[in-house]
C-alpha cells in the first residue's frame, strides 16, 4: 500500500501525492466491472462505486467548497456518499448502498475527475488557507485507508460468487519463503505510540509505555504453503496453538481453514 504524507506547504510535491494516491485508487478499480463496483454482500460491505465515490466526495466537502467560486457537482451526492459526518448532514443507510444503481460508475468517474481537475488547479496555485493543508493530508490518509477497504470488500463479494472469479489474472510471485531468521525481542519497557513527528490518526496517540516479555518473531511473511504444512498437520483441532477466544470462535464455528481457501486439486 502506498505510503504518502503531505509535509509542509510545497505545492508540486502536493500536487505530486495528490495524483499518487489518487490514482493507486484508480488501479484498484481498473480489473473490476461495472456490475462489480455495485454489489454489497453484506451490510459491512460497501459497494466499490460507493468508496470511489465518498473519497472524492471529502476533497469536494472540506477542502473545495469553502471556495465561493467552486460549483457543487451534485448536490444530492452530499447525502449519498456522507459515511458518518453528521455535521455535514444526514446519510444514506450503509446496509443500502448496495440498493443505489444510479449515479453509475461513469458518472462517478466524470464526478472525480471533475473534483480533480480543481483540487490539482487548487494545489498547484498554493493559494489556500493554512488549515487547509491538514485537511488535505487528512484527506489522502482517509483515501488509502478506503483503499484497503475496497480490496477487502471486493474480495468478499466475488467469493460469493459460486464461479469463484478472479480480482486480476496474474501470477504470483514465488510462495518459496526466504532463508528462516527471527527478531530476539528481550523482556522490557517498551515505548508504544505516535512519537509527534509525521502525520498520525488519532487512536495513535498519546505515546505510552508497555511491558512485554521476550519473544521471537519470524522476519519473513508466512506463505500459503507454510501455513498449509500448520492445517495438513491438524493444527485448527489443536488448541495449544490458539488464544482462548479464537479456539472457542474456531470450534463453534467448524472452521478448519481461513476465510476464502477452498480446497481443492
Amino acid at each position: 500500500m502506498l505510503e504518502l504524507t503531505l509535509t509542509g506547504p510545497d505545492k508540486k510535491t502536493s500536487v505530486e501525492r495528490y495524483r499518487s494516491v489518487r490514482a493507486f485508487t484508480d488501479r484498484i478499480v481498473e480489473p473490476l466491472s461495472p456490475e462489480d463496483c455495485m454489489v454489497q454482500s453484506m451490510d459491512d460491505v460497501s459497494p466499490t462505486r460507493w468508496h470511489i465515490a465518498h473519497t472524492t466526495w471529502f476533497f469536494e466537502t472540506f477542502v473545495l467548497k469553502p471556495f465561493s467560486d467552486y460549483r457543487e457537482y451534485d448536490p444530492q451526492f452530499n447525502y449519498l456518499f456522507n459515511s458518518y459526518y453528521n455535521a455535514i448532514g444526514k446519510q444514506f443507510s450503509r446496509p443500502q448502498r448496495g440498493f443505489i444503481s444510479r449515479p453509475g460508475l461513469q458518472q462517478i468517474k466524470q464526478y472525480r475527475t471533475h473534483v480533480d481537475a480543481h483540487m490539482i488547479r487548487l494545489l498547484d496555485s498554493g493559494k489556500f488557507p493554512t488549515e487547509l493543508e491538514q485537511t488535505i493530508e487528512i484527506g489522502l490518509h482517509h483515501e488509502q485507508q478506503h483503499q484497503e477497504l475496497m480490496l477487502t470488500d471486493i474480495k468478499h463479494v466475488l467469493s460469493c460468487n459460486p464461479t469463484l472469479p478472479m480480482y486480476m489474472d496474474a501470477d504470483f510471485e514465488s510462495a518459496q519463503p526466504a532463508v528462516e531468521q527471527w527478531i530476539d525481542m528481550e523482556e522490557g519497557i517498551y515505548s508504544v505510540g505516535h512519537d509527534g513527528n509525521g502525520f498520525s490518526f488519532d487512536n495513535e496517540s498519546p505515546r505510552h509505555r508497555v511491558f512485554l516479555n521476550e519473544f521471537r518473531l519470524a522476519k519473513s511473511l508466512v506463505t500459503c504453503g507454510q501455513f498449509m504444512e500448520f492445517m495438513d498437520d491438524g493444527g485448527y483441532g489443536r488448541p495449544e496453538f490458539w488464544l482462548s477466544l479464537g479456539w472457542s470462535t474456531a470450534s463453534l464455528r467448524d472452521w478448519d481453514a481461513p476465510l476464502y481457501w477452498i480446497r481443492q486439486d
